[in-house]
């Protein structure tokens, strides 16, 4: 069984710590949240970037990445991700067990103290971000963002879904727009800086051998500044009621030699604290494995699809279907598509399929037990989700639900927009 965090808040941030001998790393992630805004979301997108340059204690690149190799090969990254209407930054750092080592001093320790410095001490020239990094990271997340464009099922993706929400904060990619980057100074940057470490919730995950009471003792003297709480922001888990409007069509043309088809479902009553068993379940029947009834009759039966899936988003309540298929294909492969999820409104699902999909999603979860970082998300988005269940309660769940529960969902799911990038016109 998955034990349960230990928590604390200190000094501004939230901490969770899971004591085991299990790993001979100590894990720890840092995730740093705020509410999608287009003002904001490319500089946002840029500071981990800058963050990771350099800080006032390293401030050359060299001089930080050295640093790191001598805290015994510690490793330091981050990942920026779209949690429903959230932005969410998350630095992950890894450094061995003391128990493996002669050192003087805690791994432990020296991590926090390197996260700390990193997160806020970033290096500065007189109070603002360093010009030279500033621009250099704004080519690098260029590049992020033409690699994208140049994906073509990634792209597709991306327009689909602001397409679907076009006056809605979830259109806005985490990485931000590539028609923000000229206007980004150092000032700008700095500015948000300090209103994000200021303002945006801030949780600390520490799994390793260690407790509650040594990461706290640590992070008290580590942790440089004090964040005030009653500044912060806390997540704030959003319910859904979309309105049933007349399914939105799109298509656009590109140079490209494979069509990608998209389409948005909307879940019409969204709540993740209670639907989301089900939501899995029925995103899982429909095309999230090998099994489901994309793959078997898209692109098994008819050969119609490179590939056809699934997604479902279970902070925003959306599920997307992709698929990777020819031009001419297009009306044949959204009527068998269509077709599918009428079949799962009129409870055509057998036994295997729920059998299976129930087996797929248990062993996915079981799978947790294995790895800190997934240890770490399953708690984070269980609380971002304000699902705060243990994951064997969860799999006896997923194990119990019905097939009237999946019919039943299954009348809450609309097609709200159906996007296609296919050829130019011509050729």
């Amino acid at each position: 069984m998955l034990a349960t965090f230990f928590r604390q808040q200190l000094n501004g941030v939230n901490l969770h710590v899971y004591p085991t001998q299990r790993f001979k790393t100590t894990t720890l992630s840092l995730f740093i949240g705020t509410l999608l805004d287009e003002q904001v979301v490319t500089q946002i997108a840029l500071i981990p970037h800058l963050l990771l340059r350099g800080n006032a204690k390293f401030p050359e690149t060299i001089y930080f990445r050295e640093a790191l190799d001598q805290l015994y090969g510690a490793s330091l990254g981050f990942d920026i991700s779209k949690q429903g209407n959230y932005q969410l930054i998350q630095f992950r750092m890894d450094v061995i067990q003391d128990r493996f080592l002669a050192a003087p001093e805690s791994t432990l320790e020296q991590a926090l103290r390197f996260l700390s410095q990193t997160i806020l001490n970033p290096v500065m020239k007189d109070g603002l971000f360093v010009t030279k990094y500033v621009d250099a990271e704004k080519y690098t997340l260029q590049k992020k963002l033409n690699a994208i464009v140049n994906d073509k099922g990634r792209y597709a993706a991306m327009r689909c879904i602001q397409e679907m929400f076009a006056d809605d904060p979830y259109r806005l990619h985490p990485l931000g727009m590539t028609e923000h980057l000229p206007s980004i100074t150092p000032q700008s940057l700095t500015n948000t800086y300090q209103q994000w470490i200021q303002s945006s919730p801030i949780d600390l995950y520490v799994v390793g051998n260690t407790s509650l009471e040594e990461v706290s003792s640590i992070f008290t003297d580590a942790w440089e500044h004090n964040l005030a709480p009653q500044n912060r922001m806390t997540y704030h888990k959003d319910t859904y009621q979309f309105t049933i409007k007349p399914t939105k069509t799109v298509n656009e043309r590109m140079n490209i030699n494979q069509g990608k088809l998209n389409i948005g479902l909307r879940i019409l009553n969204w709540d993740s604290t209670t639907q989301y068993v089900t939501a899995l379940i029925y995103n899982g029947i429909l095309g999230a494995y090998p099994h489901s009834k994309l793959f078997i009759h898209v692109r098994e039966k008819e050969s119609l699809a490179y590939y056809a899936s699934s997604h479902l988003d279970r902070h925003k309540g959306v599920i997307t279907i992709q698929a990777g298929i020819e031009f001419a294909d297009y009306d044949k492969a959204t009527s068998i598509i269509m077709q599918q999820l009428n079949e799962m409104k009129s409870g055509n699902i057998n036994e295997l399929e729920m059998r299976q999909t129930k087996a797929m999603i248990t062993n996915q979860l079981r799978e947790i037990n294995d790895r800190s970082d997934a240890m770490i998300a399953f708690d984070f988005h269980s609380l971002f989700s304000n699902l705060e269940i243990p994951l064997e309660d969860l799999i006896a769940q997923i194990d119990q639900i019905p097939l009237l529960d999946i019919v039943a969902f299954a009348q809450e799911v609309h097609v709200d927009t159906i996007y296609f990038l296919q050829h130019e016109e011509g050729e």
